[in-house]
């Protein structure tokens, strides 16, 4: 049964601990409740903002409007072929239980993406990646209802139009669609993707030689990196990475090369190199800087923190103050990957 609330706290409701609120707040578990809030009279010109984990929003002001927190559930086996095993997942499934789900039970291709925040439905709104691996690599298919008519769609994955951190739901559809469900394609024969990051050295130091590597090992690998780089958002608000790694033309990175010899590049074809954006931040001097409650990571420079009372606007300011300071240093544009409310 739907229950409808009014002037309700997000701030158990986003990882960065913004106090926010809510004009009105609905918890839907099903697409069918979905629908149903979608097409109430009183709801049907509100704004409104949809909420996964709220591990990838800062929100800056109170919302004047209709939250919809989508608490779909459920994990099954939809199908599968000599080579694949297609998995769906509610939109409301927790992305971390989702990997954890497929690794234990030898489904390849999600090991990489252990403890990502967030949810499923908010997965491939902005094609997460980590360690080598991006969430388009294992997608199949989505379904999603929109917004105004409550028409449920399937999306293929060219219609998804995915690219570094985005997808079509951040461009072209943007506001228009609520992923309800998600589905997957993971490998029957694991592909390994060990060299990226800390990933290599980390299995040598847990012993894990190449003929004892699995999924699980890499898993767990990444889950060791990711504890000890990151900050828990129980313990300090943070929405994990802030930024997004920038893309520069070859020809511009090999001449800030020149002047940083230091400076990592990642080849992405087409004379593109990706750079990390917390090196850049890190060397901007950035890392560990505090004002008031607002921050950067003292182990990583990439993160933003609340360390307790910090507004959004507060942390919005600082992560302008770092992106102008990087770019009077390295003449680099560095976005967030976080999405401003």
């Amino acid at each position: 049964m739907l229950n409808i609330q009014s002037h309700v706290s997000l701030k158990p409701h986003n990882t960065f601990g913004i106090d926010a609120n809510a004009r009105y707040w609905v918890e839907v578990a099903n697409e069918d409740d979905l629908k149903t809030v979608l097409q109430l009279t009183d709801f049907i010109n509100q704004p409104k903002l949809i909420l996964g984990g709220g591990s990838n929003v800062l929100l800056c002001h109170d919302f004047d409007g209709l939250v919809v927190k989508v608490a779909i559930q459920g994990i099954n086996v939809s199908r599968e072929d000599d080579d694949h095993i297609y998995i769906t997942a509610g939109a409301g499934v927790n992305w971390h239980e989702l990997v954890q789900f497929c690794v234990q039970r030898g489904y390849a291709g999600m090991e990489n993406l252990a403890l990502i925040p967030g949810t499923v439905g908010a997965a491939p709104m902005q094609n997460i990646g980590a360690y080598g691996v991006e969430l388009e690599q294992v997608f199949e298919s989505l379904t999603a209802v929109h917004i105004l008519t409550s028409e449920r769609k399937t999306f293929t994955h060219a219609e998804c139009a995915f690219g570094y951190r985005e997808s079509v739901f951040k461009r072209d559809l943007k506001g228009q669609y609520i992923i309800t469900s998600v589905t997957f394609q993971l490998n029957k024969r694991p592909i390994f993707h060990t060299r990226y990051g800390a990933i290599q050295e980390t299995l040598t130091e847990m012993g894990v030689s190449d003929d004892r590597l699995s999924i699980k090992a890499i898993s767990e690998a990444v889950i060791r990196i990711r504890r000890s780089k990151l900050p828990d958002p129980s313990q300090i608000g943070n929405a994990g990475s802030f930024f997004k790694n920038p893309e520069i033309p070859k020809i511009q990175f090999d001449t800030l090369k020149d002047q940083h010899p230091d400076l990592p590049g990642y080849p992405m074809g087409d004379d593109v190199v990706k750079i990390p954006a917390g090196w850049l931040i890190e060397q901007a001097g950035w890392k560990g800087y505090r004002s008031g409650d607002a921050g950067v990571h003292a182990r990583q420079a990439l993160v933003l923190v609340n360390y307790g009372n910090a507004t959004g606007d507060e942390i919005l300011l600082l992560a302008k103050k770092v992106q102008e300071s990087v770019h009077d240093k390295f003449g680099v544009t560095i976005s967030p990957e976080v999405n401003v409310i």
